[in-house]
Order: structure tokens, then sequence, then C-alpha cells
């Protein structure tokens, strides 16, 4: 994490960035993520993915780590546009119709990519359960999550890290 002047994806300024794959993207790091999360994961979760880059070392390093512990979860990503070559659309990985999912992110501000993923694993035949992203800074992702039916379960929170929100 890092103070200062950071542009977010909004456009938005904030004073605080936190780089979430720099955890998400290196071997110690995704163990205590895939720890963190599994412990809380809901048992009927079959299948775990979101948004391609902010959900994918996530998803595939907690599926892979779930997977030497004895849990079976199929891994996914999200395009954000459909391909038109090869394996059409916007699915790349294992997503099967009637899964129960949890959509993933490394760090949700305003909450539009878990829940666009969300739409999508609808729109697949899945089931969204829950979204896990590793660090909620924004606060208002839970209530859009809730308004859908899905639980808002963040690892971590602008709050716990002595931060306000900033959507």
């Amino acid at each position: 994490m890092r103070t200062g002047e950071f542009t977010l994806k909004s456009g938005k300024t904030s004073s605080w960035f936190i780089d979430a794959k720099q955890t998400a993207c290196r071997s110690d790091g995704i163990l205590l993520v895939a720890d963190a999360l599994l412990a809380v994961l809901p048992d009927e979760v079959t299948a775990i993915g979101g948004l391609a880059a902010g959900a994918d070392p996530v998803a595939f390093g907690v599926a892979a780590i779930a997977a030497t512990r004895g849990r079976e979860l199929r891994s996914f990503s999200i395009r954000k546009e459909a391909k038109d070559h090869g394996v059409q659309g916007r699915l790349a990985g294992a997503l099967q119709p009637g899964d129960k999912v949890c959509i993933t992110e490394d760090t949700v501000t305003r909450g539009r990519s878990p829940m666009e993923a969300a739409a999508v694993v609808r729109e697949l035949g899945a089931e969204p359960l829950v979204i896990m992203p590793i660090v909620d800074r924004g606060g208002t992702c839970q209530k859009m999550a809730s308004s859908e039916g899905i639980d808002f379960r963040p690892l971590v929170t602008a709050l716990d890290l002595g931060f306000d929100y900033e959507s």
C-alpha cells in the first residue's frame, strides 16, 4: 500500500493506493489469500473466477491451492469483450452451467467489475453465490451484491487498513 496522489480507474484521485496484484501474483501472497478465502468460502461453491486481469491470479491460484487440499474448484475468466474466433464468447476456462460461483477480484472500488462478471455468469447458466475480493476500498459493492441476492465477503476493507471508503 502506498500513500500519495493516485488516479483510480474511475478517473477520481485518491490519497492511497493498494495494488493487490502484488500479493496475488507472488507465491507466498497467493498462499495467504487462498488460506483466507478458502476458510470462508461456502462449501457449495464449485467454481471461482471473474473479469479478466483483476480476478485471474486470485481465481487460478486459489483453485490450484484448493486442489492440493482436496477441494475441486473450476476456475474461469470473463473476457472484457467477446472473442470472435477460436472458442468464441466471453468465457475462458472451466465454468459449467449449474455451477455455484465465487466471483473474485483483486481490488473493488465501485463494484462494477464483479457485478458485470456476476451478470455474465448468470447468462452462462451458473449461479453467483458470493463476491470475494481481496480488498474492498469503495464500500459500495455490498449493497449492489445484496440487491441481486449475492453475498459479499471481502478479505480486507479500506476501514481495516485505516482509510475511509472511496467510491
